[in-house]
């Protein structure tokens, strides 16, 4: 039920779906009075059930199936009717945004099209690679000679998957980055070690760093991700061999073109840069590939060698870090790839740490875990519990700030943290019940998680609350919780 220009009746299925943006069940026509059913019983439908279409956040349509049976749909119907639906709301965003397509708007509408199914997606391989996880340490497992290798093929290939989100929301800068102060110096070293044991040994790797090069404030896989992605650039670039320079140091000025590309202004003040140039001895490239080198699913590689998208995923990267990427390059003369960041300010350099250790949860630290997904909510339960942690798991924020008034009430202790999605279905989104945990139970710390849906992350900036990306694994769970029971 799209595209209908007229107004909704408000007594129809979808007029209900449509005013409460939620999905309706109906298991039985003939006890329905709500709305009309006259006219679908002479029809012989007996059941429906409909979910909404939304569009960038908004609710546009409704999808609703029949069915002559009555009871005939239960949850396994509903995730399903709310996948397709996603599906549509994706597909409607492509066709309103595939006509703006411009050069200049290539990454945000990649963004579009991907931030719709984002979430769901991750959610997916939450608890693929949660239950691998756990799978991987059961003792039938450890002892047979071919389970474990067939787990981590299982394990790396979701890997893959959770790698491909991500970049395709780095090309539209819609991906939770995490800065802090990076030691450039000590990832260009790492970096070339790695890089050294597994290129063509034609290819000689040199790197050079100003003396007291300052750090870059950005997120550090992210950065090395771009500067991987960089030098296999370069790799392919150089097939009989050659060069291959990692150098980064301070930007003493900012040129005019340079200000431009940062977006700022004549008069803004000028924060300070650091330059990280990964330069080749390779093909080069002539000015028509330099001009559309950042282009999403552009390559010159021959098929299957390449997607398109190192070079956009870096330039996403840049640009949301509030840098920027230069390219310098002639066919025949080699190319140079400068990525331009900005230093981190005194206090970015104060709080550098490592990540806390998961011995550093107490055991027996209270969490109340709110998930609407079951399985992923098993996943996380699952997890917390192997940290040692007592866990109550809710579905809902709803239900949360039921349980948490439940325990104020019996004089009980409050929990030590909320571990909640951010799109917990059609209820109450995890940010408000945040704010509503927040001012009520101050002293509970709040670690929000999220599959990077990108309407959902809007303003994610400006939360007072750390962001944990899905898929996440134990480790990376702990690391999180660790940091906010600290902080």
């Amino acid at each position: 039920m799209l595209g209908v220009s007229e107004a909704w009746r408000a007594d129809s299925p979808e007029g209900l779906v449509l005013t409460r943006s939620e999905p309706l069940m109906v298991e039985d026509l003939r006890q329905e009075t709500r709305f009309p059913v006259e006219h679908a019983l002479r029809l012989g439908r007996l059941s429906l059930l409909s979910v909404p279409v939304s569009d960038r956040g908004k609710v546009v349509g409704a999808l609703t199936v029949w069915s002559a049976l009555d009871r005939r749909f239960g949850d396994a119907e509903l995730r399903f009717m709310e996948s397709v639906a996603n599906l549509l709301g994706t597909c409607l965003q492509r066709a309103q945004t595939e006509e703006a397509l411009s050069h200049s708007q290539r990454l945000e509408a990649v963004g579009q099209l991907t931030g719709g199914i984002a979430h769901d997606f991750n959610n997916l391989l939450t608890v693929i690679q949660g239950n691998l996880q756990v799978l991987a340490d059961l003792p039938s497992v450890t002892a047979d000679p071919l389970a474990p290798q067939l787990v981590a093929a299982a394990t790396r290939a979701s890997r893959r998957g959770a790698d491909l989100t991500g970049k395709l929301l780095a090309f539209s800068r819609r991906q939770v980055l995490q800065p802090t102060a990076v030691d450039v110096e000590a990832l260009l070293r790492s970096l070339a070690d790695m890089l050294r044991r597994t290129l063509d040994q034609r290819i000689r790797i040199h790197v050079d760093v100003a003396s007291g090069c300052p750090d870059v404030l950005a997120d550090a896989s992210q950065l090395e991700s771009a500067v991987l992605n960089i030098a296999i650039n370069a790799r392919d670039a150089m097939p009989d061999g050659g060069d291959l320079v990692f150098s980064a140091a301070p930007l003493p000025a900012l040129t005019a073109e340079l200000r431009e590309q940062l977006e700022l202004g004549p008069q803004d003040p000028s924060p300070d840069y650091v330059r990280i140039a990964i330069s080749d001895t390779g093909t080069g490239m002539p000015e028509a590939v330099k001009e559309r080198a950042f282009e999403p699913f552009f390559t010159t590689k021959q098929a299957g060698r390449g997607t398109g998208l190192g070079l956009s995923t870096v330039y996403g990267f840049a640009r949301q870090s509030q840098g920027t990427v230069l390219i310098d390059s002639e066919a025949g003369h080699g190319t140079v790839l400068s990525i331009v960041l900005p230093q981190p300010p005194v206090e970015a350099l104060d709080a550098r740490a490592e990540l806390p250790a998961a011995s550093e949860l107490a055991p027996g630290t209270r969490v109340l875990l709110v998930e609407d997904d079951a399985e992923v909510r098993l996943v996380a339960r699952r997890f917390l519990k192997d940290l040692g942690c007592c866990v109550t798991a809710c579905a809902s924020g709803e239900e949360a700030l039921a349980w948490l008034q439940e325990q104020r009430e019996r004089g009980d202790p409050s929990p030590a943290c909320l571990l909640s999605d951010v799109a917990l279905g059609a209820g109450m989104r995890g940010t408000e019940l945040a704010r509503q945990v927040q001012d009520h139970w101050p002293e509970l710390r709040i670690l929000l998680t999220s599959g990077f849906s990108a309407d959902l992350l809007q303003g994610a900036s400006d939360w007072p609350w750390p962001l944990l990306p899905k898929p996440y694994n134990r480790a990376e769970l702990a690391e999180a919780l660790a940091r906010v029971l600290r902080d």
